[in-house]
């Protein structure tokens, strides 16, 4: 039919069609992969592989390690919350057998002197001053730790047992490092849980990362436990093994093993250490009181923050991790990928998604006002609308469900309602990446775009201690 003479209402009917088109297919598509991953998880609950097991955190929290655990701290301007972290490991971790090694710059003494004062002059943990000015990228201040392990390796002639990554702004779980220390005999990688804990003062936009953390880390990482996969490292909350570490360096042809070209380094090291031959591990435990072993922090409260953090992590793994890392490995593994790569387009597609909303509307209003609309639905693009609205409905109960049992009913209703608040910040996280993507293929080198932390986890228990 030509389109000669169309008038607004047609061209604008078209548009919906085709957008409605395109979106509900690539929704379907996307509610299979999700389904895909329900199921597996049902069935290894069904089958008890996914059940929780308890330890007690007393035990371990005063348990001896095996060997030296070497738990490295990149920081660039987080003074307002290093010291609470340090303080925090230090009571929670009475193991003698642990070094932290903390990574400040020389062009930043504020975060220097917090380092030294949440230390207390404790002996086991050792600030390390970059020789250059910051910000570099996390995994230059990576490397610079490294090389203050390797250079305390030589002086006490004992190479460490593991080295675990955590964040400045991290609350430690007094379980975690005995647990890590036990798994790594038998593991090169180990990943704990991370919980991204609720803010009052940010119930929309910096609580929005506990539905994604506990649906990720309740049921994804479990899945990909299961089916032998390589695991993602968090960058928190992780041990390696100490000779894989080298491993992993040598196979560089590099003095240290964090990739400073890439944006989510701790992303790749634990798909590398699959590469390379060795086992990973994901343990999901709780203590004696119920609560998860794991990592808590709070995550970026405000929108530029938030959508900045994402969109790197969409760069590093989605855009990146595909020319750093292709598709290698069998069917599982390629899925589980696929998976990790998806945010830009799922970006794309939730945006398109909003459009057509707004644009029905519009499209509504003409038809409340006695317009006829120059087309009506098919059968089976009513089928695909349906099949869409009931896994849309399904989604949501499982975000409740996995929120639920890790925050309460609470956050669970709420993450719910949040729904549309984490697709917002995906949208416009994605357009980023896209963005800084096509610049570093200009050219441009990667840099530390950090998220600025002013509140710490750890502050709250100990006003709960007070009082």
């Amino acid at each position: 039919m030509s389109n000669e003479g169309w008038t607004a209402l047609q061209w604008l009917a078209l548009a919906e069609h085709e957008l409605l088109l395109f979106a509900g297919v690539f929704f379907l598509l996307g509610a299979i992969d999700e389904l895909a991953m329900d199921v597996a998880w049902l069935w290894l609950r069904f089958t008890g592989r996914a059940k929780t097991r308890q330890l007690s955190r007393s035990d371990l929290r005063h348990r001896a390690l095996g060997g030296r655990a070497a738990v490295l701290v990149p920081a660039w301007q987080e003074a307002a919350v290093i010291a609470d972290t340090l303080r925090h490991a230090l009571e929670a971790w009475q193991q003698q057998d642990l070094r932290i090694y903390v990574g400040v710059y020389r062009n930043d003494p504020a975060t220097l002197e917090a380092a030294a004062r949440g230390a207390a002059g404790d002996p086991r943990v050792r600030i390390v001053v970059h020789d250059r000015e910051g910000p570099s990228t996390k995994a230059d201040c990576l490397n610079r730790l490294y090389r203050a392990l390797q250079q305390d390796e030589l002086r006490e002639g004992r190479l460490a047992h593991m080295v675990v990554l955590h964040d400045a702004e991290d609350m430690v779980d007094p379980a975690a490092l005995a647990l890590l220390d036990s798994a790594i005999d038998q593991y090169q990688f180990v990943q704990l849980p991370v919980l991204a804990l609720p803010q009052e003062k940010s119930r929309w936009i910096g609580s929005h990362y506990c539905e994604e953390f506990a649906e990720a880390h309740g049921k994804a990482l479990v899945v990909r436990d299961a089916l032998g996969t390589s695991l993602p490292a968090a960058g928190v909350g992780c041990a390696f093994d100490r000779q894989m570490l080298g491993t992993m360096a040598a196979a560089a042809s590099a003095d240290a093993p964090f990739d400073e070209e890439s944006l989510t380094e701790d992303y790749e090291l634990g798909i590398k250490v699959s590469a390379l031959g060795g086992k990973s591990r994901f343990l999901r435990l709780h203590g004696e009181d119920g609560e998860l072993i794991a990592t808590r922090a709070y995550f970026p409260s405000r929108l530029d923050e938030s959508v900045r953090q994402k969109a790197r992590w969409m760069h590093g793994i989605a855009l990146q991790g595909w020319d750093r890392l292709g598709w290698t490995g069998g069917p599982a593994e390629w899925w589980m990928r696929l998976r990790d790569r998806r945010g830009p387009l799922s970006a794309l597609v939730l945006l398109t998604g909003y459009t057509l909303m707004a644009l029905t509307l519009v499209l509504l209003a003409f038809t409340l006002a006695g317009v006829r609309l120059p087309w009506q639905p098919s059968p089976l693009l009513l089928t695909l609308v349906g099949l869409n609205l009931v896994s849309f409905a399904w989604r949501a109960f499982m975000r409740f469900t996995f929120t639920r049992s890790e925050h309460g009913w609470r956050e669970g209703l709420l993450a719910v309602l949040r729904i549309p608040v984490s697709n917002a910040i995906s949208i416009m996280a994605g357009c980023r990446a896209l963005y800084a993507y096509v610049r570093s293929l200009r050219g441009t080198p990667p840099q530390w775009e950090k998220t600025a932390h002013d509140n710490h986890p750890a502050r709250k228990i100990e006003l709960e201690w007070a009082s």
